[in-house]
C-alpha cells in the first residue's frame, strides 16, 4: 500500500514537471515566432521599418549603448525608482490596511474616500506631485508608489475581513489580545491575497515611474522613449519598451519565488 502511494506520488510529479516543459516549450515558441516574424516583417516592409523597427536594429542600438555605458545609466536610474516605488507603495497599502482592520470606526469613515482614490485617474496628478516634491527622484518615486498603495489597502483590508472569525475566537477563548489575534491569525491567513497584490504592484510601479518620467525626468527608460518620439528615432523608443518588458518580466519572476518562500515558511 504505501509503495503504491509512492508510486502514485512518483507519477503525479513526473505529470507536473512534463506539464511545466510544455509550458515552456509552447512559451518559447511564441516568443521565437513572435521576434522571427517581425523581423520579416521590417524586411519585407509589411510594416514600416521607420516606425517600429526590426529585433536586428534594436539588438544592434543596444549593443552600442549598453558597451557605451550611456544605456545602464538610464536602467539604473529606472531600476531605483521602480523598486523604491513598489516597496512603498506595498508597505504603506499593507500599514493602511493594517490601520483600518484595527479600528472599524476609522474603516467606515475611510472606506468611501479610499474608494473615490482609487477611482481617480493617479497618472493626472502628476502634475501636482512634481510640484510638491519638486523635479527628481522624490516625485518619480511617489508617482511609483501612489499608483498602488491604495489598491494594495483596498485588496489586504478585504483580505483581512475575510478571514477565518472562528480563528479569531478560539484566540480569544484563550485570551489573546486584538494585536495577537492579527499577528496569529489574520495576517497569516491573509497571506495570499498579499502575495496576490505584490504581482499587480510590480506592474503598477513601472507604470507611475514610467509616466514620472514622461514628465519630469532627465534620466531613465522613461525618457529615452519621450526623447525618441521627439527626435524620430523609433529604435531607440522599441529598444526602451524591450528593456522595460525585460526587467518587468524579471520583477516578476523574483516576486514568484519570493512568493513560494513565504508560503514555505509560513504553512
Amino acid at each position: 500500500m504505501k509503495q503504491n502511494k509512492e508510486t502514485l506520488w512518483k507519477q503525479h510529479l513526473n505529470r507536473l514537471k512534463l506539464e511545466k516543459r510544455v509550458v515552456l516549450f509552447w512559451q518559447l515558441l511564441i516568443f521565437v515566432t513572435f521576434f522571427i516574424f517581425w523581423e520579416v516583417a521590417s524586411r519585407m516592409y509589411w510594416i514600416d521599418p521607420l516606425l517600429f523597427s526590426s529585433p536586428s536594429s534594436i539588438y544592434e542600438m543596444l549593443s552600442r549603448r549598453l558597451a557605451g555605458g550611456s544605456m545602464l545609466v538610464h536602467i539604473r536610474v529606472t531600476l531605483f525608482e521602480t523598486i523604491l516605488g513598489f516597496v512603498i507603495g506595498t508597505i504603506a497599502g499593507i500599514l493602511i490596511a493594517s490601520a483600518l482592520w484595527a479600528s472599524k470606526r476609522l474603516s467606515n469613515v475611510l472606506d468611501p474616500y479610499l474608494v473615490i482614490l482609487n477611482a481617480m485617474p493617479k497618472v493626472a496628478l502628476g502634475p501636482i506631485i512634481i510640484v510638491a516634491f519638486g523635479p527628481g527622484y522624490f516625485s518619480i518615486i511617489a508617482m511609483g508608489a501612489m499608483v498602488s498603495v491604495i489598491i494594495t489597502a483596498l485588496v489586504v483590508y478585504t483580505g483581512f475581513r475575510e478571514a477565518d472569525p472562528n480563528y479569531e475566537r478560539v484566540l480569544r477563548s484563550f485570551g489573546a489580545t486584538r494585536f495577537q489575534v492579527f499577528k496569529e491569525a489574520v495576517f497569516p491567513s491573509t497571506l495570499p491575497a498579499i502575495i496576490s497584490t505584490f504581482k499587480v504592484n510590480v506592474g503598477l510601479a513601472w507604470v507611475g515611474v514610467i509616466v514620472g518620467e514622461f514628465l519630469v525626468s532627465k534620466q531613465g527608460l522613461g525618457y529615452l522613449i519621450i526623447y525618441g518620439f521627439q527626435v524620430f528615432d523609433f529604435t531607440l523608443v522599441m529598444s526602451s519598451l524591450i528593456l522595460i518588458a525585460i526587467f518587468a518580466a524579471l520583477m516578476f519572476k523574483l516576486v514568484e519565488k519570493i512568493e513560494k518562500w513565504l508560503i514555505r515558511h509560513t504553512s
